[in-house]
């Protein structure tokens, strides 16, 4: 018995295959970003951080929502049952998924340069790619943007962080 087997040129109907395991992540991103991105702004709602990422249970899709005023358990339902359809729609070959829509809380992430210009004066955590004066953790008040460069305040002195370097940024407790 043979077995047929049709090339993927006749595989006209075939949606777009994933890239391999390495850049999933970051492709998924590239691509729901600007659908959650407008489904935000048609809500009134700010998109503060996306991201996509293989758990221990699985892969996980995770917004994080702010409005003035705060974000209600309905606003993130309402986000959340929305942009799980559009991303049924538009990326239907992604696989399996938990989507998990939440506000940014006191601990919010910091991913955007508008966002240490926004939360000048906050304190913030920060961790570095690679290690400035072989430290790659640093914690103080932060004092904006400078060129293309976070200024933070750890209190002795005043850091500049390279934006490119920053792995992780987050507001903390005073």
């Amino acid at each position: 018995m043979s077995k047929f087997k049709r090339s993927d040129n006749d595989r006209r109907d075939r949606p777009t295959p994933l890239p391999a395991a390495a850049p999933v992540e970051k492709w998924v991103v590239e691509q729901a970003r600007p659908l959650a991105e407008s489904l935000c702004m048609a809500e009134g709602i700010e998109m503060v951080h996306l991201e996509y990422l293989r758990e221990r249970g699985g892969r996980v899709m995770r917004l994080t929502i702010d409005k003035p005023g705060g974000v209600t358990l309905e606003d993130c339902a309402g986000v959340s049952r929305e942009l799980g359809d559009i991303l049924d729609v538009h990326l239907p070959n992604i696989g399996r998924y938990h989507l998990e829509v939440s506000s940014p809380g006191p601990h919010r992430r910091l991913s955007r340069e508008s966002d240490f210009e926004r939360f000048r004066g906050q304190p913030a955590k920060i961790k570095t790619c690679s290690p400035i004066n072989g430290q790659k953790n640093f914690s103080g008040v932060l004092e904006g943007i400078s060129g293309d460069s976070v200024c933070l305040n750890t209190g002795p002195t005043t850091v500049t962080i390279a934006i490119r370097s920053i792995l992780k940024a987050n507001l903390i407790d005073a």
